[in-house]
């Protein structure tokens, strides 16, 4: 089971793969997008420290339903022959509500919202998540190039000097070594 003190995110992955431009453009390509989507969703659960549950539909399928642990706060679900992704993510969200959970459900079925505020878990809407994420993403951007160019340029007393007053300590500075 994942922890148990962290906010916990559930996300419908075929409505987001369906819903964000980016995963569109791979219509034909749904395994890369679904990898792609793995990939965004472990960054940005780990920098938010969220447990995440990815759920994606298998109900046209004959397997079973499998779950796949990346980590200790990901995994990804793919529901049972006859389940849908929504009758999954109810039930979990309501579970994990009951067990004293902070619960968000990414989706943008209204049915399925409403279903899950019923619940007593917090919905996102699919174009939020998305915003959210690229908003993180700039964020680390922007902070990890700071970090970068803060720490490669030494900044040291003698460039901040006047010439003469440079000078005048680099005088002093000789007497006192000649006197050693």
């Amino acid at each position: 089971m994942i922890s148990t003190m962290r906010t916990h995110l559930i996300v419908d992955g075929y409505n987001v793969i369906n819903c964000w431009p980016e995963f569109l453009k791979l219509n034909s390509d749904l395994e890369y997008a679904r990898d792609r989507l793995v990939q965004l969703l472990l960054e940005y659960g780990a920098y938010q420290k969220y447990d995440i549950t990815l759920v994606f539909d298998a109900l046209y399928t004959s397997s079973v339903q499998s779950l796949e642990k990346r980590n200790k706060h990901f995994e990804i679900v793919y529901t049972k022959k006859k389940e849908t992704a929504d009758s999954y993510i109810e039930k979990l969200a309501y579970d994990l509500v009951r067990e004293g959970k902070e619960v968000f459900v990414v989706t943008s079925d209204g049915a399925e919202q409403n279903a899950i505020l019923g619940a007593g878990a917090y919905r996102v809407t699919v174009k939020e998540l998305r915003k959210t994420i690229k908003s993180t993403k700039k964020h680390l951007r922007k902070s990890y190039t700071n970090k970068i160019t803060a720490t490669s340029h030494r900044s040291e007393l003698a460039d901040r000097l006047d010439e003469t007053i440079l000078s005048k300590l680099n005088i002093l500075r000789k007497k006192h070594y000649d006197q050693e």
